[in-house]
Parts: C-alpha cells; structure tokens; sequence
C-alpha cells in the first residue's frame, strides 16, 4: 500500500511505517527545514508542496492516488496558541482543503473500480473544543454530508456513519506506547462506507485490572480497585549514566512542544522538572537527540548539513510521536480482521440517528458490552507498554545546553514572584546553581 502525506513536517510516517507494508507516494510541506530532512532522507520522493495544488494535479493526472492518506493540517488555530480562531484563521482553512483532496483521490479511485481511500488525520485535543465547530464541519465533510453536525461537546471518541464515508476517532496518548511522554493527541480515521474503521482505532478487551489500572493512573477515574505504582512524579529519580550521575525529576515529560528551543524556560515544565535533566547536579535542557528519542525517532534523524538546533526542536515537536503511528498503521493493514459491526447497537452512550448519518458519541474510558467484555476507546491500548525516562539521556551534552546562573535565578525570581510550586528537588538545585558557576 501506498500513502500521501499532507502537511508531513519530517514525515513521522515514513519513520513509523519502515517496517510494514506501506510506503510513502508523495509528501507535501512548504517550510524550509522539514523540506531539506526529507530531500536528505527520501531524495526519490516527490515533494507536492502547497496542498492547495494537489486536488488539481490529482484530478489531471499530474500525481499518482495513493491507498492512504494521512496528515494533521495545522493546528495553531485549534489551540491556546492559536488564540482559538478556528476556521475563521487560514491555517485552520487547511482542513477542508484536505477533505477535498480526499475527495479527488475518492473520485479517480471509483473511476477505478476500487474503495475510498483510508484517511488518517491527526491534531491536538483542543479542535474538539473549537468555538467555530471546526471538528464538526471536518468529520461532517469526510462522511459526505451536506450540513455540518453541531453539538456542545464533542465527545473524546466516537464514530460517524456517513452517506460517503464512515469517520471514526480517538484520543491517544504517547505515554502509554513506550515513550516517556505524555502525548495526547486526537486521531481521526475516515474509510469507505462499506468498511467499519472502528477495528482502527477502537479495541475490544476482556476485563483486566492492570490495564484498567494503568489508565486510571493518568485520567485519576476509578473504574477497578487496586493500584500500580507505575508513575510516581516527585521521587528522587536517579541513575548513574557512562559514570555521570543523571538526575531527572518526573518519569515521563510533559508534550514536547514547537517552541521549546528557544521558550524552554517559559512554562509549565520550567516548575515541574518534566522537560530538564541533571548532570552532577548541573541542570540543562534536553537536547534535540534527546527529543528525537522522546518521540521514537532515530538518533539524529534531524542532524543533516547545515542544521540549527531550534529548527530541529522545532521540527520535532511539530511531528507524530513514532509507536503511536505505527500501531495505527499496523491496524490499517489488518483492516480486514474481524470487528462486530452492530455492537454499537446496545451500548449506553449518547447517539444521534438520522436518515443521513448515525453519530455514536464515546468517552476515553472502557465501555462494558457484556460478561467480562469492554470496548476500550481510551488513551492507552490493551498492549500497554511504559518507556524509560533515562532512556533517552544523552551524557555527551554540550555546555550550551545547561542553565546558567542567571537562568537559574530568572527561574527562580519568576516562581516567587508569581508565587507558583516548583518541583522540591528542581528548586534545590536551581538555588544551589543559583550560587554557582557551572562545573562540568
């Protein structure tokens, strides 16, 4: 099989999907940066460029249809910092120029006596929460309806049955696929009306305490008794690393985010310790390799020639975290397999059923179906698996990388003039470097 990329970034795809059945076709990005890693890495793939060209030169001919299309069109304007413009900002415009190169891909593949194209979108969390109802008019657009759906809340998961396409989606979290990030991140899957891409993105599960657990530990829901002491976030958390001693302050980061080359002392991480290491009690940063490894890429995928190092944080907070792509993908290849179409029927979940769709409304929880049997539309899959934090440390830091004494003391002054909490073993050791030079 065969995928087109839009928006593709350093492509996370191509990186994820190496080892199974589908290859790329075609990329489409326009920054400077991105571009250059995936001439370096992928010289024989065409890069598009502006999407807004592609239904076009799909419809002429000029480019071939791919099996799979996937992309997460920008999401600034379904965020915070995006002020929460919605549709109403060009950036979030992309989205339905994405539906309609899904639709000229559809048009040749029928032409062609073959089934919709899969379309696998990602974005974060925050579009569900769109004041401009931008998740409503997306998924309405895939399915192929005339008027968008419009609800006060749009649930975490659920699925759309639509007149041209079944839509379904799921938040996922990095942090319950191996990477010692907490990810979370909305997932949406859109195939042929005559497919149920619910066996995607859903699982059904018997019941299991120690996945139930695991979930809990991140969404604090009491759904079983007991408890595993997976996650302990205020620990003294120590390793000694090529005869360095590396000290972090959490077991798993807060998102990596775009910007953190250069605000990395601006937010929340600055207080809690999730995105700073310690090195013999000296704190610094994460480095790009160390970001590379937070979301699955190979070690300096994005050192090519002529690199800075904030076009490779940013690059690399703008991407895909690598498992999460490659369970996704290896579902879509196994699209065949077996899933109970009518289970919907009997759940207890909020519904619409109208002559033009049936809309099925799910939380990111376990829905029970009957004996020992749930269907799992939460963050964390039934394979669950917990990543190492001192995994991804890199000992060999250069010294740009560490906190001065007077970030230190910036950090410091800010926490108490604000009057915000500070992790207790972060504070210790930005008053002790605080009153210090660096020692390396």
């Amino acid at each position: 099989m065969y995928f087109g990329s839009i928006c593709s970034g350093i492509d996370a795809a191509s990186v994820a999907f190496k080892d199974l059945n589908l290859e790329p076709l075609w990329f489409s990005e326009i920054a400077d940066f991105p571009n250059r890693v995936l001439k370096y890495h992928y010289p024989n793939i065409k890069n598009l460029g502006d999407m807004h060209t592609i239904s076009e030169s799909l419809r002429k001919g000029i480019i071939k249809v791919p099996d799979v299309l996937l992309g997460g069109t920008p999401c600034q304007s379904f965020s915070l910092a995006g002020w929460k413009k919605g549709l109403l900002d060009k950036r979030g415009s992309l989205t339905l120029s994405f539906i309609d190169i899904a639709n000229a891909i559809d048009e040749i593949r029928i032409n062609q006596g073959k089934q919709r194209s899969i379309v696998l979108w990602e974005n974060v969390e925050g579009v569900l929460r769109d004041k401009t109802n931008a998740f409503g008019i997306f998924i309405s657009g895939l399915a192929g309806l005339e008027e968008e759906i419009k609800l006060k809340k749009w649930s975490a998961a659920g699925i759309l049955f639509g007149k041209t396409r079944n839509v379904v989606w799921r938040i996922l979290d990095a942090k319950f696929f191996g990477l010692p990030q907490q990810r979370r991140r909305l997932f949406v899957i859109a195939t042929d009306k005559n497919e149920i891409p619910n066996q995607i993105l859903f699982e059904l599960t018997k019941h299991n305490n120690n996945l139930f657990n695991y979930k809990n530990l991140y969404s604090n829901k009491v759904i079983s008794k007991g408890n595993l002491s997976l996650f302990n976030n205020e620990s003294k958390l120590e390793r000694e690393i090529n005869f360095i001693k590396c000290e972090v302050f959490r077991e798993y980061t807060d998102c990596l985010y775009s910007a953190y080359g250069t605000k990395w002392n601006g937010n929340a991480a600055a207080y809690n310790g999730s995105l700073y290491i310690s090195q013999n009690h000296n704190i610094r940063r994460l480095t790009p390799l160390e970001c590379e490894r937070l979301m699955g890429f190979p070690d300096n995928y994005t050192q090519i020639p002529n690199n800075r190092d904030t076009n490779r944080y940013q690059a690399i907070g703008n991407s895909w975290a690598i498992p999460v792509i490659k369970w996704l993908g290896s579902n879509i290849l196994n699209l065949n397999t077996t899933f109970n179409k009518d289970i919907f029927k009997n759940l207890e979940f909020d519904k619409i059923i109208d002559k033009k769709f049936k809309l099925y409304l799910l939380n990111d929880d376990f829905t029970h179906i009957d004996k020992d049997t749930f269907l799992n539309t939460s963050p964390c899959p039934n394979n669950f698996k917990k990543g190492n934090i001192f995994s991804i440390i890199d000992t060999e830091a250069k010294d740009k990388f560490y906190i001065s004494t007077k970030g230190s003391n910036g950090i410091l002054r800010r926490k108490n003039e604000k009057l915000l909490k500070m992790n207790n073993r972060l504070e210790e050791l930005f008053v002790l470097n605080s009153r210090k030079s660096i020692l390396l």
